[in-house]
């Protein structure tokens, strides 16, 4: 059931100055993607401004998607809330809009407790067939979960993997060391990609993905082929660049870099807004040449 590993962008929402989803601008980076061999797509998540998109334009966003990349690469949506019932009901949808699996985002705002989490996750689990895949990033949240909390939902069967984003690498080890057979971790935090690859990581769902997704596929496919040299040399090649990603708050920068390329315009949704002109020097410097 688990066959998701390797590179996997979180992929933006371009929009145009009119505050719609520019899907023209969305084919381009799917051409992108393409050309890269990117393992999967996540459509909707914390990168994609899901926050902000009702259902009708995740609804077109997953049609484009599919329709331009279905059985080329893999498609992961974004069903995560801070509401157990609303996110329950998105991912019984997910399956009838194209994903082959679903990310869900620990509830943000509401702070749950563990017991909390490890009710939320099983319910949506519950409320499909998909591959679910959970996703703990604490700097968004306000909620960490625990390695403890993670195993336990490990064992739900369709439970899969987790996307690991609390920066707390001891963290991710415990999971890697006890995890159940089947389940498995991916890297959520790019700074942290190869000592976590490293570790028994099998994956990236990575923001750098968006910029440089040629070299990021080749990183994945190093590591997980125990080609460690060329790994290591790629992740310290991009290493400026997954720093420089998070100057601002995601997807900012991202946007930033792509703009810089013609490839989107580099709108954001409120309460986000345009980078600055900081930042768009700066991935003008360093994101420049890594594709």
């Amino acid at each position: 059931m688990n066959s998701i590993k390797g590179s996997w962008a979180a992929l933006i929402t371009p929009f145009t100055k009119n505050d719609q989803i520019d899907f023209a601008a969305l084919e381009r980076l799917l051409d992108m993607h393409l050309t890269a061999k990117t393992d999967g797509l996540v459509i909707c998540g914390t990168t994609g401004e899901s926050a902000t998109l009702n259902f009708d334009e995740k609804k077109a966003l997953m049609k484009a998607v599919t329709a331009k990349v279905a059985g080329k690469i893999a498609i992961m949506f974004g069903t995560g809330s801070n509401d157990t019932r609303a996110t329950c009901e998105l991912t019984e949808k997910a399956a009838d809009l194209g994903a082959e699996s679903v990310l869900v985002v620990t509830p943000y705002y509401n702070k749950p407790p563990q017991e909390g989490l490890k009710r939320h996750f099983k319910a949506v689990a519950a409320s499909t067939s998909l591959p679910v895949v959970l996703y703990n990033v604490p700097g968004r949240t306000g909620c960490n979960m625990l390695a403890d909390t993670t195993l336990e939902l490990a064992e739900v069967s369709n439970i899969v993997a987790v996307k690991e984003a609390s920066g707390n690498l001891e963290q991710a080890m415990e999971i890697i060391r006890r995890a159940p057979t089947g389940f498995t971790l991916l890297s959520g935090e790019d700074a942290l990609n190869l000592p976590i690859m490293a570790c028994g990581g099998v994956g990236t769902i990575s923001v750098t993905a968006n910029v440089a997704p040629r070299m990021m596929k080749q990183f994945n496919d190093a590591a997980l082929n125990g080609d460690w040299n060329t790994a290591r040399a790629i992740h310290f090649k991009l290493l400026e660049l997954h720093r420089g990603l998070f100057v601002e708050t995601n997807p900012l920068p991202t946007k930033a870099a792509l703009a810089n390329r013609g490839l989107i315009s580099d709108f954001a949704r409120l309460p986000l807004c345009q980078p600055s002109a900081i930042t768009l020097e700066l991935m003008k410097k360093i994101a420049t040449g890594l594709e």
